[in-house]
């Protein structure tokens, strides 16, 4: 464990700890000292988790635990320090981020691995329990949704994630904070941006302009992984500062985090021809209206006439290992949907900007 000497400072415990927001966290704490303790929980091994070089430290062995957090045998093992002392903050970064999965397969990574470290934290009366979920719960709207707003999740990931918040909040004696992300961007980002930004690259070697489907106007919010780091840490204070637990099934505090940028489709095709000097733009309405019947046949269209050159240029370039980075399109990334989001709440009840 990395120790400090004040002793005033957190104990802190992260889940998914080499996921993308998770190891932003880790390297958040560890670079401002903010913790007493730091320990990182993932089921995969640091040395597979393709971290760059600055999270040597945040993410060291030392701090480090292999376990399948969901498994209720795992859990003495995680949760448990020398000398009786319990952790203060717990953040659950994890759960099963891949699209195209059964729904079995995100309730079970992802609904009960909340659950379990829900209940073990509630017992253990952790401070905080920070829950990272997604604004992908909310039924779709261009109109920036509020913490209020009617859900109707439209990724079987946000489906379980809402399920899980519902149900943590239910827990006894938890002390709970839910926060629902944007899309979260930054260095070393795969899915969301780091596919647009492989396909642009395609593109632009086929001398190719780069078409969006839908249209510019689509809302596609953001929020930049490193204030997402500083997000979770400001809940996760602001929770243990809110000393009265709700009543069991009363909804828990909720926050949307989202960047002012209110990024559209158009914002990321005008970035995009900027960088990489291609032609961008938007599909006709015929088009849009053969993807909407047809989307896993375009998809698989796009892929078959990505993925060749793709290879190609990582050949030239002399890659020869497989990255996190590919242009592979999948039908999750291109449906017809606004993530929109109002952050106001959660800036005006700690303070964050």
């Amino acid at each position: 464990m990395s120790e400090s000497t004040s002793e005033d400072k957190p104990a802190v415990l992260i889940i998914g700890g080499l996921g993308y927001v998770g190891r932003f966290l880790a390297l958040h704490i560890h670079s401002h000292s903010l913790a007493s303790t730091l320990r990182l929980v993932d089921k995969q091994l640091p040395e597979l988790a393709w971290l760059a070089p600055e999270f040597k430290d945040a993410c060291s062995r030392a701090n480090f635990v292999q376990a399948d957090a969901s498994q209720e045998r795992s859990l003495p093992r995680i949760f448990d320090l020398p000398d009786g002392r319990q952790f203060d903050y717990v953040f659950n970064c994890g759960g099963e981020t891949r699209y195209s999965q059964d729904d079995e397969v995100y309730k079970l990574r992802s609904y009960n691995l909340s659950m379990a470290l829900g209940k073990e934290a509630a017992k253990r009366k952790t401070k905080s329990f920070v829950e990272v979920s997604t604004g992908m719960v909310y039924a779709p709207n261009s109109v920036p949704r509020k913490e209020t707003d009617k859900t109707k999740p439209w990724l079987k990931q946000a489906k379980w994630k809402l399920q899980a918040e519902e149900d943590l909040a239910r827990i006894p004696g938890l002390n709970l904070v839910v926060l629902r992300l944007a899309h979260v961007y930054g260095p070393y980002a795969g899915r969301w941006l780091g596919t647009q930004l492989a396909l642009a690259r395609v593109y632009q070697s086929m001398e190719r302009e780069m078409k969006w489907l839908w249209g510019e106007n689509l809302r596609t919010n953001t929020v930049h992984v490193s204030d997402a780091a500083r997000a979770l840490w400001t809940a996760a204070s602001w929770r243990a500062r809110t000393t009265t637990t709700p009543k069991p099934g009363t909804p828990p505090p909720l926050f949307n985090v989202v960047d002012h940028g209110n990024t559209s489709q158009g914002t990321m095709a005008g970035l995009i021809r900027d960088i990489f000097g291609i032609a961008t733009g938007f599909q006709g309405t015929l088009i849009n209206t053969f993807a909407r019947l047809n989307l896993e046949h375009v998809v698989d269209d796009v892929n078959d006439e990505t993925l060749d050159p793709w290879a190609e240029l990582q050949q030239k370039a002399g890659i020869g290992d497989t990255t996190p980075l590919s242009p592979f399109m999948e039908k999750e990334l291109l449906k017809d949907t606004d993530l929109s989001l109002d952050g106001r709440r959660f800036e005006e009840a700690t303070g964050f900007r």
